[in-house]
């Protein structure tokens, strides 16, 4: 968690004065950034998990919350891509023509 926001949090405890705040639920647990934050960068124009990272900072520090940044943006996991398909040696009839 950011020394900033544990300290806060230390101090004073979570919600606005003493209330506490329920149904709150983490994205990003370094900086504070709750799942309805994520949301409303989400609403305000963010479309990729850098975006919502300048707008909160959330996934800037560990990284271990991107992959849920992801997936509340609806990308969910990335299918790896497929290697290409080569039709012959093409290093090898490059270094032929160069020599």
């Amino acid at each position: 968690m950011g020394k900033v926001r544990l300290a806060s949090l230390i101090k004073g405890g979570v919600g606005e004065g003493s209330r506490w705040e329920v149904n709150r639920v983490y994205v990003c647990s370094c900086f504070g950034v709750t799942e309805q934050q994520v949301k409303q960068h989400v609403e305000n124009g963010a479309c990729t998990p850098r975006q919502v990272a300048s707008a909160c900072k959330a996934g800037t520090d560990c990284g271990s919350c991107v992959r849920r940044i992801q997936a509340l943006l609806g990308r969910g996991a990335v299918p790896r891509r497929e290697p290409a398909v080569q039709k012959g040696p093409v290093l090898a009839a490059a270094l032929d023509e160069a020599a």
